[in-house]
């Protein structure tokens, strides 16, 4: 039986796996929407298929999460290395290949699918030491690899306006090669998570929800939230430049954004032992609304900048919040399959309905149009997140 590694490798492998998913997470995202307008699809294709990309996510991520949790003797990471494998090729394909609309909704499909997919997995691989009793800091990762984010967006706004936006596609090839390789020498588990996710045999996602209404409403409010949430990013380049900035200012607001996620990690685990998931959860959602109201309001790149730091306490506060809310609500011999359920709710199908509905109303009324949709729907968010809360004190 192999050594256990020390906590500390365990930390440092781990905050390189964060550093490597978010920067790869950004060099496919962030210009995403420009870069199909560029190859001449418009902006309601463009939200149709960042839609798609979406949907895939939603339709893999419970598959290969219930696969890990039937197949507890095939080591998460490899699982994790072959997806990411997969999904180069389908970057490669996307990169090197002339696509009309069919093919890259399929290559998008792919890529989408297998990357988001692979999110729920990796925290999954730090939570199997967390539970044994390794004080792995996911928190700190978390925030490091947000850090990551917002240096890999800055970096590629300078790219961008240099390079055009194609070359994103080769700086997204070479990071998503370098994180399978951090995937795949990642320190396998062997203890007693492992030992528990054999205890009982794992249940369906149905059961689940059924188990648990409080937990299955606030992942209800959770994916009203998103959808309002995840376009403040995916669509932000058509924010910024109503507002007066430039394609290139777009690297700019990324960073500060990112780099606002990143004081999270520091006192995150005091506010979970104070407040608890639920309520956690429910003071993100708050914040995703208040940034969303704060860049409908907005009437400049300065004020578009100044929202920025509300992502602290938005989507930076929910990513750790919602891996530890998961880890309390859900079975040892599920949670991969949970985690998969939090995924799908929230940049899954929450990705795909905002980037669906961004598109649209963006096409119809404008950024400003596209605004007052996420705010109604992040303020959908609160009050179904407000209902979880109280049915979780009754019940």
């Amino acid at each position: 039986m192999p050594s256990t590694p020390s906590v500390r490798r365990l930390d440092r492998h781990y905050i390189a796996m964060q550093v490597g998913f978010w920067a790869v997470f950004a060099a496919a995202c962030i210009y995403q929407s420009y870069l199909l307008t560029e190859r001449g699809f418009s902006d309601a294709q463009s939200g149709l298929l960042i839609s798609i990309r979406c949907l895939s996510g939603i339709l893999c991520q419970p598959l290969l999460g219930g696969f890990a949790d039937r197949h507890p003797q095939i080591p998460l990471r490899r699982i994790v290395a072959l997806s990411l494998g997969l999904s180069l090729a389908a970057a490669l394909v996307f990169l090197l290949v002339p696509l009309g609309f069919g093919g890259t909704a399929l290559v998008l499909v792919v890529m989408g699918g297998l990357e988001l997919s692979s999110y729920p997995l990796m925290d999954s691989m730090a939570i199997q030491f967390i539970n044994a009793g390794m004080p792995i800091r996911y928190s700190l990762g978390r925030g490091i690899g947000s850090m990551a984010y917002a240096l890999c967006c800055a970096a590629l706004g300078w790219q961008v306006g240099r390079l055009g936006v194609e070359s994103t596609l080769v700086t997204h090839a070479a990071l998503l090669a370098l994180e399978i390789l951090l995937v795949a020498t990642f320190p396998p588990f062997q203890g007693a998570a492992e030992g528990a996710r054999r205890e009982g045999a794992p249940h369906s996602a149905l059961w689940l929800l059924r188990r648990d209404p409080a937990f299955a409403l606030m992942l209800l409010a959770i994916l009203l939230g998103l959808t309002g949430c995840l376009p403040l990013s995916n669509f932000l380049l058509q924010v910024v430049t109503s507002r007066g900035g430039t394609e290139g200012d777009l690297g700019l607001v990324l960073f500060v954004m990112g780099a606002f996620e990143l004081p999270t990690a520091f006192f995150f685990r005091r506010l979970y032992r104070r407040l608890g998931g639920g309520r956690l959860l429910l003071l993100s959602l708050f914040f995703c609304l208040a940034k969303a109201a704060a860049l409908f309001v907005s009437g400049s790149l300065t004020g578009v900048l100044l929202a920025q730091p509300l992502q602290m306490l938005g989507y930076g506060l929910f990513t750790p919040t919602s891996v530890y809310y998961v880890n309390d609500s859900v079975p040892p011999e599920d949670q991969v399959k949970g985690q998969a359920l939090m995924m799908v709710a929230s940049n899954g199908l929450g990705g795909v309905l905002g980037s669906f509905f961004a598109g649209q109303t963006l096409e119809r009324g404008g950024p400003n149009g596209m605004l007052l949709f996420c705010v109604l729907s992040c303020a959908a968010g609160v009050l179904v997140g407000a209902a979880s809360l109280r049915l979780a004190r009754r019940t």
